[in-house]
């Protein structure tokens, strides 16, 4: 005997919403693996054709031809407060657009070799440490975790804050041109 099957009803799958997570690119410097959150990158080229420009302090090393655009290049490692970065046949130059005056900004970033692009939850980025990461507290958004192993996560806003470059620069041409 066969019992009554009620009418069938199409099941619908349920609806899942894909949520992206923040891409973020992995590179070397002094040893150390530093991520910068990637909408902020607009490209990486590799390092030569700099114009060193004269009375501007240590982390300025120069500037680029990008496309007939004139592109600063900063030194990450000086300004990090260590020595210059020695260039090698992986060292690159990350183009980043940085924000200042109301618009935005190409700033080149000298590093020693780019790595990958991650993705990395917000839930996987500890808060900044209070002691021993090296670099002002500033500077650090967070301590990524991959697997077993960190890797600081920057905060461009004030790695590369125009604002304080800009001082830097005033700074250390005024006491150069007055011989200091």
């Amino acid at each position: 005997m066969s019992q009554a099957i009620g009418p069938l009803r199409r099941q619908t799958a349920p609806v899942v919403e894909t949520v992206e997570l923040p891409q973020y690119l992995t590179f070397h410097l002094g040893g150390e693996t530093y991520a910068l959150e990637i909408r902020h990158i607009k490209e990486i080229i590799e390092y030569g054709g700099l114009t060193e420009v004269p009375l501007m302090p240590p982390f300025l090393r120069g500037v680029i031809n990008l496309r007939g655009s004139v592109v600063p290049v900063i030194d990450l490692s000086v300004r990090f407060g260590r020595a210059a970065t020695t260039i090698s046949k992986r060292s690159c130059i990350v183009i980043v657009e940085v924000e200042y005056g109301g618009g935005w900004h190409d700033l080149g970033v000298i590093v020693d070799a780019v790595n990958e692009v991650l993705e990395l939850a917000p839930g996987d980025i500890e808060p900044t440490p209070a002691f021993g990461a090296g670099l002002r507290s500033e500077f650090i958004r967070g301590m990524g975790k991959l697997g077993n192993r960190f890797v600081v996560v920057l905060a461009l806003e004030h790695v590369l804050s125009m604002n304080e470059m800009a001082e830097l620069v005033d700074g250390g041409v005024a006491s150069r041109l007055e011989g200091g």
